[in-house]
């Protein structure tokens, strides 16, 4: 509740407290004021010991009633036998002298917190009965057209209370409503705060989880960086160095010195493309189809094997990241050809199919069973497995096809990206 509220609450409650007191003053004074000084003492011994009573009332009523906001909702017993007493002595007093009408219109004020259920109704029509004789010139009444008066003022005084009745308990039904209203929202603002909290703390934590999942998927990065550069690299190198020891050939040992070193200055500068994550030496100057032509070459080369490469379709410049990996993704299969296939052949065709790119890397070596493939241990290879979490990772593919002693065909496919996307 408002602070406003709280003080409207405050002058209504003091309103209803000295109201009737206000009202009894106002009809006293008016009533002495006209009184008949020739008066019989009876009717003047009457008077005052109505007004006593009345102010008895008032003051044993303002002593006992019920007090705060929720005194207008609560009804008692108390409250009743108030309303019909002091309707008594009003109606009395009026019967004396006809200004005491103020008195009784007190009933209009506080008939719905005094007056349970449907007496409410019945009070206001008492003291409705009460100020409609007062105003049809007072009680007893004199003749036929007092009493058309009377009819006609009580029609109207009954009627009116009973609408502004109407209308109070519509009000106090919106009041309530409100109030349930207001209630109701602040349990939702609560549960919606906890939820906030909810939030904010899953939110935390998938911060926390999204951190470790950059780290370990950077960690994979890392691992198949080094197996596609480093090792393959290394590999080579070594492969070089021994022919150097087993030929007695200086200009031989020489050419493959030559190329040990270039594959070493190769590695390294790949080392470092790599941890800094940026593209292969292969892709620094050329666009995938030349760097995969070339690629393809110096490793023919190198190994002695037959190696081709087609491009069908036309050829788009693709985004940094496909390219890197349909890259890497030939790099290990030529290794893997190189050192496992024993191969005396191999082709790699790029092709450029509208929204999608496919490689095709196939070789006519020993092959092998693919469901007899051993699973990956900590500290195995990247093969296979590096090949297709790399495909997989831009929304790619990777098949294998192979058969033991009918060589071995893979097959990426990847959406094709653009390098302006």
């Amino acid at each position: 509740m408002t602070v406003v509220d709280t003080h409207l609450d405050r002058r209504w409650e003091q309103f209803h407290t000295w109201g009737p007191y206000g009202l009894l003053g106002i009809s006293f004074v008016l009533a002495l004021a006209t009184a008949d000084p020739h008066a019989s003492p009876a009717k003047w011994y009457a008077a005052w010991s109505l007004i006593a009573g009345a102010l008895a009332l008032q003051l044993w009523w303002h002593s006992t009633r019920p007090g705060g906001p929720d005194r207008r909702r609560t009804p008692s017993r108390g409250g009743t036998v108030y309303y019909t007493l002091r309707w008594a002595l009003a109606f009395g007093l009026t019967y004396l002298n006809p200004f005491f009408a103020f008195y009784a219109a007190a009933g209009y004020m506080d008939a719905d917190e005094t007056l349970p259920g449907r007496w409410h109704r019945l009070g206001l029509l008492a003291s409705a009965v009460t100020v409609a004789g007062a105003q049809a010139g007072g009680l007893p009444f004199h003749g036929a057209l007092q009493w058309t008066v009377f009819g006609a003022l009580l029609v109207a005084n009954s009627g009116l209370q009973m609408v502004v009745a109407h209308l109070t308990e519509q009000e106090a039904q919106r009041s309530r409503e409100r109030t349930e209203t207001i209630t109701e929202l602040e349990r939702t603002n609560t549960a919606l705060q906890q939820a906030l909290d909810e939030n904010a703390a899953l939110h935390a934590q998938l911060l926390v989880q999204a951190r470790e999942a950059g780290v370990a998927d950077e960690r994979r990065r890392l691992a198949a960086e080094i197996h596609d550069t480093i090792a393959q690299g290394l590999t080579g190198i070594i492969a070089q160095l021994q022919v150097v020891v087993n030929t007695p050939d200086r200009d031989q040992a020489r050419e493959h010195t030559g190329r040990a070193m270039e594959l070493a200055r190769h590695s390294l500068g790949e080392a470092r493309r790599s941890v800094h994550n940026l593209a292969p030496v292969a892709l620094e100057n050329d666009g995938l189809p030349e760097a995969l032509k070339k690629t393809v070459a110096a490793w023919g080369e190198r190994t002695g094997v037959r190696a081709g490469f087609t491009v069908t379709g036309t050829a788009e410049q693709l985004h940094e990241e496909v390219s890197a990996t349909l890259l890497r993704i030939v790099q290990e299969a030529l290794s893997n050809a190189a050192r496992h296939a024993h191969a005396g052949r191999v082709g790699v065709t790029l092709s450029f199919l509208g929204d999608e790119v496919i490689l095709d890397i196939r070789d006519d070596g020993t092959g092998f069973d693919p469901l007899a493939l051993p699973a990956r241990t900590s500290a195995g290879g990247f093969g296979l497995d590096g090949m297709r979490a790399r495909a997989e990772r831009i929304a790619g593919s990777l098949a294998v096809e192979s058969e033991p002693g009918h060589g071995t065909a893979l097959s990426a496919r990847v959406p094709l990206v653009r390098h302006d996307q």
